[in-house]
């Protein structure tokens, strides 16, 4: 019988995770301790990207994608933790083109301009609930896709290096210089405002 994961230990408790999630495939019910384990986390980093109200049915969406794909998870290729992280950045990339798609459609549509004023309000409304408010979430808007997954799951889900690398499926060189210039971009926008903490750099 395999002990209890210690208490702040991540090298045990990685390793419980990879068996919950192999044995869930035989035994569906000890997939619960996952979701016991990182519901809350994954619900607050949706919640700052993406707004509380979508965060609930998204964080909700990225256990059960979890659990339909966990017969594919692969513990040589990395943690549980970063791999549940990843499927809820690729949810917020799918989030964020519907929302692009709806935006289009609206264009074309009669009186667009009354609808799409009301759309891009909800958007900005969604943003500023989510904490990222002002020169901040212009800031964020303005860097690429792949800039703007590895700054948040650093800055909002607390990932290493190694982590951003096991979720995103990208080399750790290529989280090192994203997230640089990411960075680099935020500060120039905030006025050299560190995006990790919100100190000055001078």
């Amino acid at each position: 019988m395999t002990a209890p994961p210690e208490v702040g230990d991540p090298l045990t408790q990685a390793a419980d995770d990879a068996d919950a999630i192999v044995a869930s495939v035989r035994e569906p019910e000890r997939f619960a301790i996952l979701y016991d384990r990182y519901f809350e986390e994954i619900y607050r980093y949706l919640a700052v990207r993406v707004g509380p109200e979508a965060a609930d049915d998204m964080a909700a969406e990225t256990f059960l994608t979890a659990f339909r794909k966990r017969h594919t998870f692969d513990p040589e290729r990395g943690a549980v933790r970063p791999w549940v992280y990843g499927i809820a950045t690729n949810l917020v990339a799918l989030h964020r083109r519907g929302l692009s798609r709806m935006l289009a459609a609206f264009r074309r549509a009669p009186l667009a301009d009354e609808v799409e004023a009301g759309l891009e309000d909800w958007v900005t409304t969604r943003v500023d609930a989510a904490g990222a408010r002002g020169p901040l979430a212009a800031a964020l808007a303005g860097l690429s896709r792949g800039d703007r997954d590895v700054l948040l799951l650093v800055a909002l889900a607390g990932l290493t290096y190694e982590e951003v690398a096991e979720s995103l499926r990208i080399p750790y060189g290529t989280v090192a210089s994203r997230l640089s210039r990411a960075r680099r971009k935020v500060r120039a926008v905030l006025g050299d405002v560190n995006p990790m903490n919100g100190d000055s750099d001078g």
